[in-house]
């Protein structure tokens, strides 16, 4: 038998405790060795915190033989951005086997996304090696970014995620069949307890505050943090904590704290950057504010916390162009959790029903058809039974009235001229169109006809 080397590719500390999750759980078959690849993908990787340096990193290191830096082996060039030439494939194959001492071991890929870098390029480097694809996020109720490499595509056998939202089922990757393994809940909530216990720069409020969870994107924005503290103050809270996102840049937050103080509240702004669910373990929030992360559903079920939601309606409506990956979490939290500025919501909300993830469901796949009809064209029948079923104001925070007209789906024209896409000549004349768009003028072909005055006769 040969020996066997398992590659985990991580470039974040959550990724990094799901993988030693998994392997407490035994979702992964023994291997001879077990190599953590550590890639550090920020815009300045070397500004940014390292996965490494995370309080109770080590803890997690105890699951694998050897730790490498992915950056270090591709430097100069920058992780996220460098891919290997097709003809320098067997060059970088043979030079990582010699620097990893990998030998002729059967090398197993387990990487965060086949579809970008770094794992897209260590899975050409690895040609025809069994891959494994995680997802610890939301991302993985919706589709592929994009249509992926069958070359690629046929290697993956399963997709690991957290179970997020019970009784929902993964659309990623699923246009190749592949299988939506759960990691256990228990598992994950072990690994975040021991990171949790190496975490000794937290805050001790006197009483339990409201945890704000920031957002990578918005964090250059202060006005969704000022709802957030907003909402919190006028639920009567008076201790608040904010969280940035691990990948937002640091800048001051003197705005959000002055706009605590005026309301009689105080705001503690975490220095460095913590995973969300560590902040979620220590401090015992009394509430958890967020806008698509998925900390939110971690503190909700798992936990038992109460959770709200705030301006996902506002990211939604802004969110370009409309297959940005963000529209799943935006439309998971949106759907799932109460409005922070609703306090009968707030205080009535209880973990969704099976008949409520259902109706999710029907929703993801409508919306992810929308989102990548290229990739799951077998989707159309389903989002057009959806759209027929809940056309109003429902779907219209979830559908851009462009984007359904553009695919033909109910809803996309006002309903006077809701037959166009079902009408023959219509669509007969719109192939015609999209064909002489795509023609050089002098090609085109048109039929004249000659005025009746000067005619020749006969």
């Amino acid at each position: 038998m040969p020996r066997t080397a398992r590659i985990f590719c991580v470039s974040t500390a959550r990724g990094a405790a799901m993988l030693a999750a998994a392997l407490d759980a035994g979702l992964f078959e023994p291997s001879d060795r077990r190599l953590l690849l550590i890639a550090d993908t920020a815009a300045n990787p070397e500004t940014a915190p390292s996965v490494a340096a995370v309080p109770g990193f080590a803890r997690v290191r105890e699951r694998f033989d050897e730790v490498r830096s992915w950056n270090e082996t591709v430097s100069p060039f920058h992780p996220a951005g460098w891919t290997p030439r097709p003809d320098d494939v067997p060059l970088w194959e043979r030079h990582l086997r010699l620097l990893w001492e990998l030998g002729d071991d059967e090398v197993h890929l387990v990487v965060e996304s086949v579809h970008t870098d770094p794992s897209s390029a260590l899975c050409q480097v690895f040609t025809g090696a069994p891959v494994d694809v995680y997802a610890d996020g939301l991302l993985s109720y919706g589709p592929s970014p994009d249509k992926l490499d069958p070359l690629i595509g046929t290697r993956v056998g399963r997709l690991l995620h957290l179970d997020l939202v019970p009784g929902l089922t993964p659309l990623l990757l699923s246009e190749f069949g592949v299988p939506a393994v759960p990691v256990p809940s228990g598992a994950f909530l072990k690994v975040i307890g021991e990171l949790a216990d190496a975490e000794q720069e937290l805050p001790e409020p006197s009483e339990r505050p409201v945890l704000l969870l920031g957002q990578c994107g918005s964090d250059a924005e202060q006005e969704p943090h000022l709802r957030m503290v907003r909402g919190a103050v006028a639920l009567g809270h008076r201790t608040l904590v904010l969280a940035p996102h691990p990948a937002a840049s640091a800048r001051r937050f003197g705005a959000l704290e002055d706009e605590a103080s005026r309301l009689g509240a105080e705001l503690t702004v975490l220095e460095r950057p913590v995973l969300a669910e560590v902040a979620v373990r220590r401090l015992r929030p009394a509430l958890v504010v967020g806008c698509s992360s998925p900390a939110l559903l971690t503190a909700a079920v798992p936990y038992g916390l109460p959770v709200a939601r705030a301006g996902t309606g506002d990211a939604l409506a802004g969110l370009t162009p409309y297959g940005n990956a963000e529209r799943v979490p935006l439309t998971v939290v949106d759907v799932l959790l109460p409005d922070l500025e609703d306090p009968a919501e707030v205080a009535g909300w209880t973990p969704p029903s099976r008949e409520r993830v259902r109706e999710l469901a029907a929703l993801l796949r409508a919306v992810g058809f929308a989102m990548r009809p290229r990739v799951h064209p077998e989707l159309r029948g389903e989002a057009e039974r959806y759209l027929s079923a809940h056309a109003g104001r429902h779907t219209s925070r979830y559908f851009t009235r462009r984007r359904l007209a553009s695919l033909a789906l109910p809803g996309g024209l006002p309903t006077g001229l809701a037959f166009l896409p079902r009408n023959r000549a219509v669509r007969r004349l719109a192939r015609r169109a999209r064909a002489l768009r795509g023609r050089p003028v002098s090609r085109i072909r048109t039929r004249t006809r000659m005025p009746l005055q000067g005619r020749p006769p006969g």
